[in-house]
C-alpha cells in the first residue's frame, strides 16, 4: 500500500528526503515543478479555498497557503502528516489544516473549493468535480510514462513497468473528460537528473516508489550496472518525464 511505503519513508528520514541526496536537474523545455507553481499561482487568490491531494510532508502545501485563503491537505500516510504539522508549526502557518484522508472519497461538501491540486499525487477525478465550484481548476503535475525508464530497464522491473506507450497526459486527459472536466493546458517535460554519486542515487531511490521493493544491499549490483552505464561528467543520469495539465469545471 502507498501509505504504508510512504509511513516507511517518513519514519526513517523524517519527511519526503529531498534533503537527503545532492542532485541537479537539467530540463530543456522548462521545469515542469515551477510551470505547476506558476499555474497555481495564476489562478489563486486570497478569497479562495484550495485543497491539496497527497500533501506529504507540506513543504509545497506551506508555500501555497501564502496565495490561498486557506488550503485544506490531505494525505493517507499518517507519519507524513506530523512531518507536515510540525513544519507548519516551525513556519507558524494557520491557514492550512492537514487531515487523514482518503482523496477518492472525501468528507468535504459539493462546490467547496475554487482550486484542487495534486503534486505527483491522486488524481480523483470524479470527487474533484464534485467538491470543485463551477469554473473551478484542478491542476496536476503526474509522472510520465517515460520516467526513469532507463533504470527500470536496468532492474527489469518498477513502477509501471513496460508500459511506455500508455501515454499518460492521454490517459489523464480521457478520464477527466469523463468525469466532466475541460482541459485548459497540457504538456509534457522530459529532464535530466544528474546525481552526484551512487550513494546519493542510492538515498534517492530509497524514498521513492520507482521501486517499492528497493532494498540498497539486494539491488547493490543491479544498481552498480546502472551507474557504469549512465556515469557522466555532470553525475549519474537518470531521465525524468513530468506532466502538467490544468482542468476546468
Amino acid at each position: 500500500m502507498a501509505d504504508n511505503f510512504y509511513d516507511k519513508v517518513a519514519r526513517k528520514f523524517g519527511d519526503y528526503h529531498t534533503e537527503h541526496y545532492r542532485n541537479v536537474m537539467e530540463c530543456p523545455n522548462g521545469d515542469p515543478e515551477k510551470v505547476f507553481k506558476e499555474k497555481l499561482m495564476e489562478i489563486s487568490g486570497k478569497n479562495k479555498m484550495a485543497l491539496d491531494l497527497g500533501c506529504a510532508d507540506g513543504y509545497f502545501t506551506l508555500l501555497m497557503a501564502l496565495y490561498f485563503k486557506k488550503v485544506m491537505a490531505i494525505d493517507e500516510s499518517q507519519e507524513m502528516l506530523k512531518a507536515a504539522r510540525k513544519l507548519q508549526s516551525q513556519k507558524g502557518i494557520r491557514n492550512v489544516v492537514f487531515e487523514k484522508q482518503d482523496a477518492f472519497k472525501t468528507n468535504y461538501k459539493d462546490g467547496q473549493f475554487e482550486v484542487i491540486y495534486s503534486r505527483r499525487g491522486p488524481t480523483p477525478f470524479i470527487e474533484a468535480f464534485r467538491l470543485l465550484k463551477p469554473g473551478g481548476y484542478f491542476v496536476e503535475i503526474d509522472i510520465g510514462e517515460q520516467d526513469c525508464r532507463a533504470i527500470k530497464e536496468v532492474f527489469g522491473r518498477g513502477q509501471n513497468f513496460g508500459q511506455w506507450d500508455n501515454l499518460q497526459a492521454a490517459v489523464d486527459e480521457k478520464e477527466a473528460r469523463k468525469s466532466g472536466f475541460k482541459t485548459v493546458f497540457v504538456q509534457d517535460y522530459f529532464c535530466d537528473e544528474y546525481y552526484l554519486s551512487e550513494t546519493d542515487l542510492d538515498i534517492f531511490l530509497q524514498g521513492v516508489p520507482i521501486f517499492e521493493d528497493f532494498d540498497s544491499e539486494k539491488d547493490r549490483s543491479v544498481l552498480k550496472k546502472y551507474v557504469e552505464q549512465y556515469k557522466t561528467e555532470k553525475g549519474i543520469k537518470l531521465p525524468r518525464h513530468r506532466v502538467v495539465i490544468v482542468f476546468q469545471k
